[in-house]
């Protein structure tokens, strides 16, 4: 099968710049972004439309601030990431605004993706700034995020904006040409359809010091999107017209691949989100969930994990700790150490009010 083969219902493409692929020498770099521009302009040109995830905000600012990023404490990163952020954009407009392009700037957290109604706003906002020819440009809002909000790094943000807006491709650019089974193999592995154990191992740690990703997020978004059949390829950023190479059929790094799973909106968003905590169930719950298309009660629930309030969405684990499902609890935690184990009639007198037949309801699941 080519490559172009691939993408022959292809549309809508998020295309995530590492800040290796942007900067140089730990700064900014004008004529790396006019690069990124050019190519991205030559893709709007074969019809595709396209939104750019972009790292680089705590780089440009510790360029700006003329200071080192090195050993930063969270409120110095978000002082760095607010003075950068600014920058980092104005050098996006300018290089956009000569091929024509306006575009529009979209910081998200964690906490966006979390709130079902923020979710929709979002996606909403996206989907005009298309309608109007914009190209958004996304970062993760660095100033504001703390451990308990944030995505982490942005090949995790750009999986959860490739979910956001319905995209059919996700291209993550940076300084590595693709996957590796042995760092001295000659080439990169070209197409990945099942992620493994092994391929999860092989893909090691963290990336460079002006970035947070290595291979191993990279793998890990992959496996985000390719659950619902979604397409990924890492690609060397560095690479001239890399991004129209790869969509002009050139077999330019790893293509990860899923099988296209129909699955409504409101399981996959399930699906995309940070889980609180977790419940570990029977085997006969589990037979349940798996096999019986039912909803989880407490009567299976034998351990839980974690604190998490009613509304947050939680991990299902078999009895060998391995995760089954996720869905939207509805009991916290405190509760659920009260009612786990125990059969549905018995749960209002143990909680003295208002109660729920389910723990989570089966259209609040997804099974995975």
């Amino acid at each position: 099968m080519k490559r172009s083969d691939f993408f022959r219902r292809t549309k809508r493409i998020v295309v995530k710049i590492g800040s290796s692929s942007i900067t140089e020498s730990g700064t900014i770099s004008s004529l790396k972004i006019s690069k990124f521009a050019s190519d991205i302009a030559e893709l709007k040109k074969m019809g595709y439309e396209v939104a750019v995830v972009t790292s680089g905000a705590i780089s440009s600012g510790a360029g700006v601030l003329k200071l080192s990023r090195n050993n930063l404490t969270i409120p110095e990163k978000q002082a760095f990431a607010a003075v950068g952020q600014a920058v980092l954009m104005n050098e996006y407009r300018k290089c956009f605004e000569k091929l024509g392009y306006n575009i529009g700037q979209i910081l998200l957290t964690e906490d966006d993706m979390r709130s079902r109604k923020r979710f929709l706003n979002a996606r909403n906002a996206m989907d005009s700034l298309f309608k109007l020819n914009v190209i958004p440009v996304i970062n993760e809002n660095d100033t504001v995020t703390v451990s308990e909000i944030k995505f982490g790094d942005n090949d995790t943000l750009s999986a959860h904006v490739f979910n956001l807006i319905e995209a059919d491709l996700l291209i993550l650019l940076s300084d590595i040409d693709g996957f590796y089974h042995e760092l001295t193999d000659p080439e990169p592995v070209y197409e990945i359809f099942k992620i493994t154990d092994d391929i999860r191992r092989r893909a090691g740690g963290a990336g460079t010091s002006h970035g947070t990703g290595g291979m191993y997020t990279k793998v890990n978004a992959a496996e985000m999107i390719m659950r619902f059949g979604g397409m990924m390829i890492v690609a060397d950023g560095r690479e001239p017209g890399i991004l129209s190479k790869i969509m002009s059929g050139e077999r330019k790094g790893t293509l990860f691949a899923g099988e296209i799973i129909k699955i409504n909106e409101r399981k996959k968003w399930i699906s995309m989100r940070k889980t609180r905590g977790s419940v570990r169930i029977d085997d006969g719950a589990v037979t349940a969930l798996l096999n019986g298309k039912k909803s989880l009660l407490a009567t299976g629930i034998i351990d839980i994990q974690g604190k998490f309030d009613m509304g947050d969405i939680i991990d299902i684990t078999d009895k060998d700790k391995k995760i089954i499902a996720k869905g939207i609890v509805n009991y916290k935690s405190e509760e659920m150490f009260i009612i786990k184990g125990k059969k549905t009639a018995e749960i209002k007198s143990l909680l003295n009010g208002q109660f729920f037949d389910e723990v989570i309801n089966r259209d609040d699941m997804i099974i995975l």
